[in-house]
Parts: C-alpha cells; structure tokens; sequence
C-alpha cells in the first residue's frame, strides 16, 4: 500500500513537471486563448521557472495576455518581477495598470512606493483603488502624504475606501 502512495505521488510531480514545461511553451503560442490559459496557469502553479516566460509575455501583443501574465507574477511574488513590472504602471492600458498595481503590492518591494503614487490620480477609478491598496501593503510612510491629499480629492466611494485602508496599514490609527 505505502508503494502505491509514493508510486502515485511520483506520477503526479513527473505530471506536474511536463504541465510547467507545456504551459511555458504555450505561452508562446500564436492562438490568444492558448496565451491566455497558459499564463494563468503558470500564475498557479508556484514554480520558480515561470517567472521569466511571464516576464517574457509581458510584452505580448494582446493586452489581456499581458494582464493576465502581469497578475500571474503577483501570485508568484518573486523578486525577479519586480523591475519588469514598474514600467507597466504607465502602460496606456488600464488592466494592465491596475494588475501591476496589483502585483507590486503583492511583492512588496518598497521601490514600488513612488511609481505607484501618481496612479492615485490615474482617470480609470479602479486602477485608482489597485495603487492604493497596493502602497498599503507596502507599508511605506512616504506614500502617506499623497494619500492623505488624493482622499481629499476624490470623489469615488470605493477609491476612498481602499485610500482609507492604505492609510490605517501604513499609519497604524483607526481613525480613516
């Protein structure tokens, strides 16, 4: 019985192993939905090789290929992503603003602090509330300045939430 449990537990990692190299190489493909699917895979499944295929994928010509790579590399949140990913919070793509919002959040790299703090004034609401909740996470007492002035400049009430939340994690008090 105990040979057939590490019998099938080799499988399953050798299964694991060919899908990584599959989706790696899927990411590469010419059909969009093939892409897609493979990056959002790669995103799951917290292997260190995916890193650079997404970073690669980055630049693809879809932009919810890119989306979803971007995002994939927040799940992964390895350092490696960091870089590639700072330029994107200018990108004329909105999605594509708002995941690497997201993901540089996700990775917590203070360097991230002071490309994230003109998205606050970006015109899409959400990724307004993205770069928000990301230099929450960040924790950097830099960001809560300009926090604190977009809270008095906006107009949305989902962006004033996640600009109240930033400011609690990074300030600490109850009292936004």
């Amino acid at each position: 019985m105990e040979r057939s449990v590490k019998r099938l537990m080799e499988d399953k990692e050798k299964r694991r192993e060919e899908y990584i190299g599959k989706y790696i190489e899927q990411l590469s493909d010419e059909s969009t939905p093939y892409r897609l699917r493979a990056a959002e895979a790669l995103g799951g499944c917290a292997d260190p090789r995916a890193v650079e295929p997404l970073i690669a994928a980055l630049a693809d010509s879809e932009n919810e290929v890119r989306w979803v790579a971007v995002q994939a590399l927040g799940k992964l949140r390895d350092a490696r992503a960091i870089e590639p990913l700072l330029p994107l919070l200018a990108d004329p793509d909105r999605w594509v603003r708002r995941g690497a919002a997201w993901s540089l959040g996700e990775l917590g790299d203070q360097r991230a602090v002071e490309p994230l703090l003109p998205l606050l004034a970006d015109k899409k609401k959400d990724v307004r509330a993205a770069a928000a909740d990301a230099l929450g996470k960040l924790h950097d007492p830099r960001a809560a300045g300009t926090l604190s002035a977009a809270l008095e400049d906006e107009d949305e009430p989902e962006v004033r939430t996640a600009i109240r939340r930033a400011l609690r994690e990074i300030t600490g008090e109850a009292e936004f």
